[in-house]
């Protein structure tokens, strides 16, 4: 039997609000957060930590999905985008202007575009996207 997770989109603003949502569904019993990182992101779909323990089948349900989609877009993603090449920044900046260059000519991925992608690679994930109760 598959897992249930459910994922409130009306709670998803901007990145941090995504990985506070995050947080409060998959790492409740966990005694640790998960940082605002695609990578940890990821690592926690496949499982051994928060509400995944293996690599069991899990239902993620996504409410108000289109919501998140419109908060995590563009905007959102341009500043992601610019605040890793601002000075100081650890980041690989070539590598960011690329990003960058490709979502303002319209060919690049949106934060969101990113998440879909990356839960797509998780084949015990199914997305179930609803954008109403």
């Amino acid at each position: 039997m598959e897992k249930q997770i459910i994922i409130n989109g009306d709670a998803i603003t901007d990145i941090p609000s995504f990985y506070r949502e995050i947080n409060r569904v998959f790492m409740s019993g966990e005694s640790w957060q998960l940082g605002n990182s695609l990578d940890a992101f990821n690592d926690l779909l496949y499982g051994g930590f928060g509400a995944i323990k293996s690599n069991e089948p899990v239902k993620l349900v996504w409410k108000h999905i289109e919501k998140s989609r419109q908060a995590l877009g563009y905007t959102v993603t341009k500043q992601y985008y610019e605040e890793k090449l601002l000075q100081g920044s650890p980041f690989n900046k070539e590598h960011f202007l690329e990003k960058l260059a490709a979502l303002d000519n319209g060919t690049g991925q949106t934060y969101f575009d990113i998440l879909m992608e990356i839960i797509a690679e998780h084949p015990n994930i199914i997305l179930q996207p609803l954008n109403s109760d």
